[in-house]
């Protein structure tokens, strides 16, 4: 159990160090349907982080048990590729960055947000956490060490469940905060916005970097 939330745990911080949910959360956050619209997106995005996670731990267990202490050569094949998808995304990712003095351009549909309700809000949160590559690779490889990590059916929830509070926290709480003291928030949340617009490719670059690197050891290791 303790190694696979090991395993999970930076897969889990990559999700929730992801800019752009964090900047539509904030948009939605300053716009006029303020408390509707993140609410829906809040749930949306835990939605989206359980599905993917789930399905991929499901897929994960169909793969035939083995001596714990023996290779795994298809967990460590799986692991692998989805290591070298997150390193090409990584320098997908870096070559996107704006040079000095260039504003960022941001997806068109971050211009909609003024006008989206709950429901639409709940439907951008789920896609941008399940559908989105960079969370479904990250995703699918907790699925993968979860599925594959010879634990009960109790345990893998539990894994599930952590992994998806750690993932859904940095929408989480500036959501919450919000809630709690909408007056106080409009500045700080405006300046951070700011901050991962401009930073976005870069931290995505580095994060990803790092995991893509750390799930191929992992894969690696399974042999």
């Amino acid at each position: 159990m303790t190694g696979v939330l090991g395993d999970i745990l930076p897969l889990a911080i990559g999700v929730a160090i992801s800019p752009i949910p964090i900047i539509a959360a904030i948009l939605m956050l300053l716009s006029p349907q303020a408390k509707g619209t993140s609410v829906g997106f809040l749930i949306g995005w835990v939605l989206g982080i359980v599905v993917a996670v789930t399905v991929f731990t499901l897929l994960s267990s169909i793969i035939p048990e083995q001596d714990p202490d023996a290779a795994k050569p298809i967990a460590g094949t799986i692991k692998i590729i989805l290591g070298v998808l997150l390193l090409l995304l990584a320098m997908r990712q870096w070559r996107s960055r704006p040079k000095a003095g260039e504003e960022p351009p941001m997806p068109k549909w971050m211009s909609a947000i003024d006008g989206m309700n709950a429901g639409r809000g709940l439907l951008l949160g789920f896609v941008l956490a399940a559908v989105n590559p960079k969370n479904l690779l990250l995703g699918a490889a907790a699925g993968v060490s979860i599925g594959t990590g010879g634990l009960a059916v109790g345990e893998s929830t539990i894994a599930i469940l952590v992994f998806t509070l750690i993932a859904a926290a940095s929408v989480a709480i500036p959501v919450i905060a919000y809630l709690v003291a909408s007056a106080r928030m409009a500045g700080p949340l405006e300046s951070l916005r700011h901050w991962l617009v401009h930073n976005n490719a870069t931290v995505m670059a580095v994060l990803l970097l790092v995991i893509g690197f750390a799930v191929i050891g992992k894969g690696i290791g399974s042999f």
